[in-house]
């Protein structure tokens, strides 16, 4: 079998105004479905964040990946490396997501060759990563501060008609009310049984208020926590962790690097997570040197697939780290991946991080995967289990088109709100 075609689609999907510490979303989200077809007709699937430079990237292995077997992914990956080589088509810039578009690269073809090799021997990619362990996968309700309005084609108004989950996502949610009911909207739509918020926005005195508001409203049930995106200080860390002590499930990325963490982490007793200062395997001996972590958040798109999120879990079980995962604005084909990897990680600790409940457009058949007692039944189908509805994918490589927007910057955004607002890595 030999891959002879590989097709590249940026498309946008429809996006709220949520804030973050790197200021705001833009109305759409920027996403690439990269496929690729083999001489026997088979087709495999993808989804990575959209960039020109992974665009750039992406073509630049296109010479290496024409030809390759696509049962042979240490192959294919080393043809890569040597090809483009490891540092090339990197994203430069101050915010927390200066990931390079190499391992963007090898996620996409990772995740497009298991989709192959899983239709052309009938199983599933979870089977392919080692065997099915849940048939459910929990997710987390994942919260954000946000300016009203929905993104996209709803634009930046309210519709007067919206109840439920579609108000709530549409609703200002600036202080610990609008944050309390914004969860119980999304709780009661999607049955989460866990709740994150995306902090790092607000005085860190508003984000602590807002967590104790969710443990009254919640009780001591459900888990929670918070990620300020290493915004705080290792002082601020601390006693903000302080005060947290008996509230949070875990404390993510309070403050940034391996070592400011590993600060923080000896002040506390709640476990801490990240996702920034550990980040990559060149990182690991310093996380286990340092002590840094007690959780590491994988992300397939940012770790270079499926198979480098099992390896990294392994390393987790060997360091006794426990190991969950990150989100990001995706679709349904990234959701089934991440599902079909939560399905197979024996060492799974946490729920895992969706930004799904946001979006409400997909490229897909059949439509939105189901969020169900805050669970993502794993796809029946041989690969992903999942088909691309061409219709909707014409549709949303048109938004693509339309709005303009080539590039995550969500200070860009925020300097619409905020005029002369710019990023600032460390703020209390």
């Amino acid at each position: 079998m030999k891959i002879v075609e590989m097709q590249v689609t940026p498309i946008a999907l429809g996006d709220p105004p949520l804030l973050n510490a790197a200021g705001l979303h833009a109305p759409y989200a920027l996403r690439t479905v990269v496929e690729l077809v083999t001489d026997n007709g088979l087709r495999g699937v993808a989804e990575v964040p959209g960039s020109s430079a992974f665009a750039r990237a992406i073509e630049q292995a296109r010479e290496v990946v024409i030809g390759a077997d696509p049962l042979n992914w240490h192959a294919l990956k080393g043809k890569v490396a040597a090809h483009c080589g490891t540092k090339s088509a990197r994203i430069d810039d101050a915010t927390p997501w200066n990931h390079g578009a190499y391992v963007q690269v090898l996620s996409a073809l990772n995740v497009a060759c298991l989709d192959l090799m899983g239709r052309a021997f009938n199983v599933t990619v979870a089977a392919l990563l080692g065997g099915v362990l849940r048939e459910r996968v929990p997710y987390s309700a994942y919260l954000f501060y946000k300016h009203e309005g929905a993104g996209g084609e709803l634009g930046f108004g309210t519709d007067p008609r919206a109840t439920g989950w579609a108000a709530a996502r549409q609703a200002a949610a600036l202080d610990p009310d609008g944050i309390v009911n914004q969860a119980r909207a999304v709780v009661r739509e999607f049955g989460f049984k866990s709740i994150k918020l995306k902090g790092g926005v607000f005085e860190p005195a508003q984000e602590i208020a807002a967590m104790k508001a969710l443990r009254e409203a919640f009780g001591p049930g459900v888990p929670l926590r918070i990620d300020p995106n290493a915004r705080w200080s290792v002082e601020t860390s601390i006693k903000a962790g302080r005060e947290l002590e008996g509230v949070l499930e875990y404390l993510e990325d309070p403050t940034s690097g391996q070592e400011g963490m590993a600060a923080v982490r000896r002040a506390l007793t709640t476990p801490l997570a990240t996702n920034m200062c550990t980040t990559s395997f060149e990182d690991l001996p310093g996380s286990v040197r340092l002590g840094s972590e007690d959780i590491i958040l994988t992300d397939h798109h940012f770790w270079g697939g499926l198979n480098a999120a099992m390896e990294l879990a392994a390393h987790c079980r060997t360091f006794g780290r426990g190991v969950s995962m990150h989100s990001n604005n995706h679709g349904g084909i990234s959701l089934a991946a991440m599902t079909h990897l939560g399905a197979a990680m024996p060492n799974l600790s946490f729920a895992l991080d969706t930004h799904y409940p946001w979006q409400w457009e997909d490229v897909i058949v059949g439509g939105r995967l189901r969020i169900e007692d805050g669970c993502v039944a794993l796809p029946k189908g041989p690969g992903l289990g999942v088909e691309l509805d061409r219709a909707a994918l014409a549709r949303a490589h048109e938004n693509f088109r339309r709005c303009g927007l080539k590039d995550r910057d969500d200070a860009f955004e925020m300097r619409k709100k905020i005029p002369g607002w710019k990023f600032q890595s460390m703020c209390w």
